[in-house]
Order: C-alpha cells, then structure tokens, then sequence
C-alpha cells in the first residue's frame, strides 16, 4: 500500500498561494497540511482560520489541520466550520484531551492526536480508541526546515506495534524532515502519512518529489 503524502503549506510562498494550492494538486499528494501556531505553544506565529477558509474555497483536497496553540479546543469549532477534514491537537496542550477529541467529531472532522518528541507514546494510549490518526513529531514543532530526529523510530514502532496489537484502524502520521531518505525509516517503522514542506518545494518538479515519498 501506498503512504499519504500531507503537503505543508508552511514552506508556500504566501504571495502566490494559489499557484502553490494548484501545483500541489498537480502533485499527487493527498492532503494539505496547516501548521497553525501561536506564539506560545510553540515560539512561532503562522496563519490561523481566515487562511483554511479562503483556501477550503478553491480546493477539494483534503484540509489536514494541525493546531500547535495552547487551548486548542478553545478553537476547534472555527476550524471545523471553515472546512478542516481532519484537526490535530497536541496532548501537551492545556485542552482536556477527550473534550478536545469530541469537539473535533462534533465538526465532523477527523480527530488526530499530536506528540511532541518529548512525550511517549504512552500518553497517547488512553485516547487511542477514540481518534482517528496519531501524529508522531519526528522534529521539535515549531518551525520548517529542521533535521529528522531518527530516535523517534522507536516510538513509532511502539505505536504501530500497540495498534496492530489492539486491531485499531489508526495511521500514524509523521511530521518533520522527510525526505526521500527518511521516509524508509518512517515506513518499516510503521507510519504512513507523510507530512512534507521543505523537500516539497525545494524541488521544481513537486510530483517527481511526492512520488518519493508514497
């Protein structure tokens, strides 16, 4: 089976968006991924609902949101209403996870579950029955362009390993220096969304690059 490819619209040029937005559905890639920051959570300000609810109206790909903000669930139902197919929060963050879970299914999205590199994945299992994806931080969130952290492959096949266990229909997700190269590493050890920016739009030929990575 193929990965999903999530292309992060945190390395597009905001002054050509749409010509990103249709370069990307030219591409092959699957999903298109928000990186919504705060400033607090993560110290780094993006884009936040104007953004998703402008690009929800000039594409049907799949709206893939990742809220990396201290309250998430304080949001959720904006998100959800301004077209997001699946939302992501952080466990780490002050929302109480199970509110934040059944926030997110009453928009009718997708509930993923978020953990930075310095959380295990034991965290995360409580919750495990109730979401739709799990998002494994393969570098520290915040900003693009960072190096892959190789010691979060076992805490991938940990939770690969606890989903096959457990007969869960979960994929895990990966986000942060992926690449031709490490997207091996990341599949033997169990992921199959693969979110993408630098290396994406790095290369001229984006469909080349997105079929590297399924």
């Amino acid at each position: 089976m193929n990965n999903k490819v999530s292309v992060s619209i945190l390395s597009a040029d905001l002054m050509h968006m749409e010509k990103d937005l249709h370069r990307i559905e030219n591409s092959g890639a699957d999903m298109l991924h928000f990186d919504v920051m705060d400033g607090v959570f993560v110290r780094n300000i993006s884009f936040g609902q104007p953004l998703l609810k402008a690009v929800n109206k000039v594409t049907d790909m799949h709206l893939d949101v990742h809220l990396m903000i201290t309250d998430p669930i304080k949001y959720i139902s904006d998100f959800g209403k301004f077209g997001a197919d699946t939302i992501t929060f952080h466990i780490e963050s002050q929302s109480d996870a199970s509110a934040a879970i059944k926030a997110i299914k009453e928009t009718g999205a997708k509930a993923g579950l978020a953990l930075k590199p310095g959380t295990p994945f034991s965290e995360a299992v409580p919750y495990m029955k109730d979401i739709d994806m799990l998002l494994i931080m393969t570098v520290e969130p915040g900003f693009g362009g960072q190096a892959f952290m190789a010691d979060m492959l076992p805490k991938i096949r940990e939770a690969h390993e606890y989903i096959t266990c457990n007969s869960l229909d979960i994929p895990i997700q990966v986000d942060g220096g992926i690449n031709s190269e490490t997207v091996k590493l990341c599949r033997d050890a169990g992921a199959s969304i693969m979110v993408a920016g630098s290396y994406l739009f790095s290369n001229e030929d984006m469909k080349a690059s997105v079929s590297t990575l399924k």
